[in-house]
């Protein structure tokens, strides 16, 4: 019986090593089929990028997406959760079914050209100076990739892109995880764009918006002013009051607010203006309290001027769930990629950028660097936050603007319609998909971050979204 077992592990260790020499080539594989696809990704992250389409409105950016992964095989699910530019495209069967994440929506109110100088674009009121369009092809790059790997190897498993709108105020994922859309999920892997690499498990601030819009009485402003109630004075109060009570919230709330209609002539006192705030805060509960206050400093304001007041709630995100398990897994599989090196164009371009900025975080150089792990806390919002609440979730920012760019900024909309951004994205695709490599083949890994999950989440957790019931709103940018 002896020599039988050990003959026997004479002919079992030999398979297993060639079954792990196997899945080391299609992996290796796999990688190589990103960098070949890397016109294709530029090609689609450039069309986004000129299309600049904002949230809710991105009919064309949706349709270029489904269509690639309609072409790739992909089953493509349009239309879903009442919004018309979201979509869910699958491949594979059985299990473990991987969720990977796109987003494609514009920032409106900025312009810019991708030159080094600040020059707008004529006739586009809205840029991705957030890098959506990139996010979008880099996930699309990393599906692609996954699918590649999945018919390779055989492996049972299911990859999802799933298509997200509205991103910026809009939050889109929300309304899908709303629908029960994540609901078959076991695992979710998104990234962002930004000025360096990292997979530190960074959380978010929840969030919440609302356009308060004040209705008063028209008359002229110099002839019959005692007639008028100007709605514009109710929006005045509201920000006034707002502004005090930024003094008496805790330390970590985010309040801002841009008015977004205030009347037409200074002649005519207006009968309608309207201010669109966001509050933050690290934990959605205390956004519910401060948020209670800030209605009730808009009726004191309506109050006051004579005016009436009434408010649509836009947009609520809860705070990212950081799975550390999954952290450190994407914080390996970065560090396996590496970040990117400059040609001599880009670094040309890259110190045109740099002239821009007082005083940046980051040295010219660290784009081919990952940043060191850390557990911390981002003052920015996102609507992964809720994905992360249904499902393990991990996440990673890749290099696709210059070091030292912040979000939201001409210099970020300059670098995501070039190759540095296009680079970025690459190194994005690549970390997703070795991380959805890991998750198929790793029980283990699968178990312990699950496992983590439902510990952060508590026995007596249930899901709630900070914009109630409302349909998604199609028209908020409008």
């Amino acid at each position: 019986m002896k020599h039988i077992l050990l003959a026997t592990l004479a002919l079992a260790l030999p398979s297993a090593a060639l079954a792990g020499e196997a899945e080391d080539a299609a992996t290796a594989q796999t990688l190589q089929s990103i960098d070949a696809r890397y016109d294709e990704t530029a090609k689609v992250a450039r069309q986004i990028w000129e299309w600049a389409e904002v949230g809710y409105k991105e009919e064309r950016s949706s349709a270029l997406l489904q269509e690639r992964l309609k072409t790739a095989g992909f089953k493509v699910t349009p239309d879903v959760a009442g919004i018309p530019t979201a979509f869910v495209a699958e491949y594979g069967s059985g299990g473990p079914v991987i969720a990977i994440l796109a987003e494609y929506d514009a920032l409106p109110g900025i312009n810019q050209d991708a030159l080094p100088t600040r020059a707008q674009l004529p006739g586009k009121g809205a840029a991705h100076a957030c890098g959506h369009n990139l996010f979008a092809a880099g996930s699309l790059g990393a599906a692609l990739a996954v699918r590649d790997w999945l018919k390779a190897t055989g492996t049972p498993g299911r990859v999802r892109l799933y298509g997200t709108p509205a991103e910026e105020g809009g939050s889109g994922k929300v309304y899908l995880v709303r629908e029960g859309l994540f609901k078959d999920v076991d695992f979710s892997i998104h990234w962002h764009a930004d000025d360096e690499n990292s997979a530190a498990a960074r959380t978010s601030l929840a969030n919440r918006s609302a356009k308060f819009r004040f209705t008063g009485v028209s008359a002229h402003a110099a002839g019959a002013p005692e007639r008028a109630r100007s709605a514009l004075d109710g929006v005045e109060a509201m920000n006034m009051m707002a502004n005090m009570m930024r003094e008496h919230v805790p330390q970590q709330t985010r309040m801002h607010y841009v008015i977004t209609e205030g009347g037409s002539a200074p002649n005519v006192v207006p009968d309608f203006a309207e201010v669109f705030y966001y509050v933050r805060h690290p934990d959605a509960d205390e956004v519910r309290r401060i948020w209670t206050r800030l209605e009730a400093a808009a009726q004191g304001a309506a109050q006051g001027t004579g005016t009436k007041v009434e408010w649509e709630i836009i947009h609520g995100n809860n705070p990212l769930l950081v799975n550390e398990p999954l952290a450190k897994m994407m914080d390996m599989k970065l560090r396996q990629v590496g970040g990117i090196s400059y040609t001599a164009d880009e670094t040309k371009f890259a110190e045109g950028i740099r002239q821009s900025f007082d005083k940046p975080d980051l040295p010219l150089g660290s784009q081919s660097e990952v940043q060191p792990y850390d557990v911390t806390l981002g003052y920015g919002s996102t609507d992964v936050g809720d994905v992360s609440y249904a499902t393990p979730t991990v996440g990673l920012r890749a290099a696709t603007w210059v070091p030292g760019t912040s979000s939201h900024s001409w210099q970020s909309a300059a670098a995501s319609g070039m190759t540095i951004g296009f680079k970025g994205a690459q190194v994005a695709a690549k970390a997703m998909t070795l991380a959805a490599i890991e998750l198929y083949t790793n029980p283990a890994l699968r178990d312990e971050a699950t496992a983590a999950f439902k510990t952060a989440l508590g026995p007596d957790y249930t899901y709630q979204s900070l914009l109630g019931d409302r349909k998604p709103p199609l028209d908020y940018r409008d």
